[in-house]
């Protein structure tokens, strides 16, 4: 067990001083008219009073006094959300609220209809003549740019990761390494899936990829499952050969349950030249 001195004790001691300060600062910054309660005048200090936040959020007066003294008492997802509401705090601030109350704060609901926003598709332009995509939380395609097209056999029939990596045979045929990576990508949709355990929707795709891809339903019973958002793709191209590519999925904070995905040249191949010979021919085929 760490002393108050040591290092859990000082992490502690900081995010109780972080907690009062925020709050401190959030309450500052409501007048009474903002919140709908009537001004009793003159105020020594601007903004909210402590009585008049514990009011709004239903909790009492002194257990509100507590937590933003920051002293060392039990709190809830309830409270915290209503402490949120009462504070007027976005979507930001409420989770800063709950991390610095020592709780995990609650998933964002995944937006699995959310539109691909304007600057976000001309990062993927810009990432050509490199391979990127958006996949949403089922692990569709919500964007792709040409270049993932081109590498990776990809069409219009194509339309979800999981389902293109195991039945698309075109893929199949250019993945050096699909075996071995075969395990990790349903390992991946399957940590995905517990992510979101009230969603069907991925056991409807596992049951129905089950039932036309033997290896997908081999691997999906042994329940195997893995956190890795890197890796490296191998692709024996039919137009220019070999390519390898580290592969990295960030999740994307404005929408979320989305993660963009970047392929970049692995370095010591011949990757870049081959693939920026191979986007050149594409133009020209179609500037023809």
């Amino acid at each position: 067990m760490s002393s108050a001195n040591g290092p859990e004790g000082t992490s502690h001691g900081l995010r109780r001083d972080e907690l009062r300060d925020f709050l401190r600062t959030r309450r500052a910054r409501l007048t009474p008219r903002d919140v709908g309660m009537p001004d009793a005048g003159r105020r020594r200090t601007p903004g909210l009073r402590r009585e008049e936040v514990a009011v709004l959020a239903g909790v009492g007066v002194s257990w509100y006094t507590w937590l933003e003294q920051g002293r060392d008492i039990k709190v809830s997802e309830a409270v915290l959300d209503a402490i949120a509401r009462a504070l007027r705090l976005d979507e930001a601030e409420r989770q800063h609220l709950y991390l610095l109350a020592g709780l995990n704060p609650p998933q964002a609901e995944a937006n699995t209809t959310a539109e691909i926003s304007p600057e976000l598709q001309r990062v993927l332009d810009a990432w050509s003549p490199r391979p990127a995509y958006v996949r949403d939380r089922h692990w569709n395609f919500a964007a792709i740019n040409q270049a993932a097209q081109v590498v990776f056999g990809y069409d219009v029939h194509d339309h979800n990761c999981v389902v293109t990596f195991f039945t698309n045979e075109r893929y199949r045929a250019r993945d050096t390494q699909w075996a071995v990576a075969a395990e990790k990508v349903a390992g991946r949709f399957r940590a995905d899936a517990a992510r979101y355990p009230d969603d069907p929707e991925f056991g409807r795709i596992a049951a129905d990829l089950s039932a036309v891809s033997p290896e997908f339903a081999e691997i999906w019973a042994r329940h195997e499952v893995t956190g890795e958002t890197t890796a490296v793709k191998t692709i024996d191209h039919p137009d220019v050969g070999e390519m390898a590519f580290e592969a990295l999925a960030m999740p994307l904070e404005e929408i979320p349950g989305h993660h963009l995905v970047l392929h970049n040249p692995k370095p010591g191949t011949e990757t870049q030249e081959r693939l920026e010979r191979l986007m050149r021919h594409v133009r020209l085929v179609q500037a023809s």
